[in-house]
């Protein structure tokens, strides 16, 4: 009790600080706006600042996810329990991708906001120039999860590889006991470093906004946003009834929590998102808020990287009303025969595409040229908003993820309730300069020795 209260002084203080960084970020956003409509050809030229600072936010991704995994698996003694995790997620994400494509269809089919557009040749050659060489089949996608060496799934980048080995190494500690303490203990160290880095790296934040915010406004123009504002505003209403009333409601009756004081919770990694377009940029904040939430290191470690390849729920609403919509543009309607076989279809392509830049629109044209060749040439018509639909996207992606780790915590039993209720009530700040929990011990002997269960705080 004792250290709570010497401790508790120094938490305004590192509040402060960052709120102001936050601040900054706010009147970046705005600034890039503002340069985006003013001088349009300069702030396309800005894109390399926001490219350059979500690449520094990827480059911490891989060693964030593999400490927090072998750190959760390896102080815990039964594997099954982290089986049992990884079944429950991925059944989860499958039901909730169905979900998302069911909201998409009807919402695109009372809205049909593609009728009365033309498709001229330069939107068909636009169109086909979408197509990703990189995408993948199921069968190169599964196989790809196999990384060529040990330690490529650090230097290419690849989550999924990176989990892999990860889940390899964890099960590897697990299995030798107390004799692979000391290992987990240098791994603890490591991820306090990386922390580290990536604390320091967030600085960096306005600069990267603005020059994202800039290139995303100066590339689109108003003449896109105005012809193509029925699709877009639908697509943005659509993922706040998502989020708002399904996700919502399934927070409410699981973990009993409201999802507006959750989100408050997550506020700077929305706004994080919302300034960079992508939702990997808040990935490694996530899983140290969802630690510092309550929830297991092991159902954090497995949930939050899982789903940024299998749960993309603003990914599945946007390719089915994007291919509603190009279907009327191209003056060739679907039935509901025909969508649900070809939505079928991209929900398993999204996946192949897990980690292509740009995925959505890639796995768009992907899927479509594979299922239906005739709907590609329509894709170039939604080229120019591309980017504004993908703020929708990647915000919806990480709530669906955010609220999916609460939800397999509290089935598995693995969230600590009080605490949660602590930190949304605001009684335990989050470290904004280490992104840990300091005080906490993550690897202790006798943690090992009794299967992963917490440590008694000391006095």
């Amino acid at each position: 009790m004792a250290s709570t209260t010497d401790t508790a002084p120094t938490a305004p203080a590192k509040r402060d600080r960052t709120h102001y960084l936050y601040i900054a970020v706010i009147v970046a956003v705005a600034l890039g706006i503002a340069v985006g409509l003013i001088a349009p050809d300069f702030a396309v030229e800005l894109k390399p600042i926001g490219t350059g600072f979500v690449n520094l936010i990827k480059m911490m991704i891989s060693p964030i996810i593999f400490c927090t995994i072998v750190l959760g698996i390896g102080s815990v003694r039964k594997a099954a329990k982290v089986g049992a995790v990884g079944g429950i997620a991925l059944g989860y994400f499958v039901v909730m991708s169905f979900v998302a494509l069911g909201i998409g269809l009807v919402v695109g089919n009372i809205l049909q906001p593609g009728t009365g557009l033309a498709v001229t040749d330069a939107i068909k050659e636009t169109g086909q120039a979408q197509i990703d060489a990189e995408a993948k089949g199921t069968t190169e996608f599964l196989l790809g999860i196999i990384p060529h060496t040990l330690v490529s799934a650090f230097t290419e980048g690849e989550v999924l590889q990176t989990l892999f080995v990860a889940l390899l190494a964890g099960f590897a500690l697990q299995a030798m006991g107390s004799v692979g303490t000391p290992i987990l203990r240098g791994i603890e160290h490591i991820q306090r470093l990386v922390f580290r880095i990536l604390a320091m790296i967030m600085w960096a934040a306005p600069i990267g906004a603005f020059g994202a915010i800039a290139a995303v406004t100066g590339s689109a123009g108003l003449d896109a946003l105005k012809s193509l504002a029925v699709l877009m505003i639908g697509f943005y209403i659509t993922c706040v009834l998502f989020v708002f009333i399904v996700l919502g409601a399934l927070l409410r009756i699981v973990a009993g929590l409201n999802i507006l004081t959750f989100f408050k919770y997550l506020g700077r990694e929305f706004l994080l998102i919302l300034s960079t377009s992508s939702s990997e940029s808040a990935l490694p904040r996530l899983i140290a808020k969802m630690e510092h939430l309550g929830v297991s290191k092991p159902v954090v470690g497995i949930t939050v990287p899982t789903g940024y390849s299998f749960n993309l729920d603003g990914t599945m609403i946007y390719m089915t009303m994007a291919s509603l919509f190009i279907a009327d543009a191209m003056g060739t309607p679907m039935s509901i025969g025909e969508q649900i076989p070809l939505l079928l279809f991209l929900l398993v392509a999204s996946k192949g595409a897990a980690g292509v830049t740009g995925a959505g629109l890639a796995t768009l044209a992907g899927g479509l040229q594979s299922h239906k060749p005739a709907l590609v040439d329509g894709v170039g018509l939604i080229v120019g908003i591309d980017r504004f639909m993908s703020e929708a996207r990647a915000l919806t992606n990480f709530a669906g993820n955010a609220v999916a780790t609460v939800l397999i915590g509290t089935w598995t039993k693995e969230i600590d309730k009080e605490r949660v209720e602590q930190v949304l009530a605001g009684q335990l700040p989050f470290d904004e300069r280490t992104l840990l929990d300091e005080g906490s011990e993550t690897v202790t002997d006798s943690e090992a020795e009794q299967g992963g269960e917490k440590a008694l705080a000391k006095a």
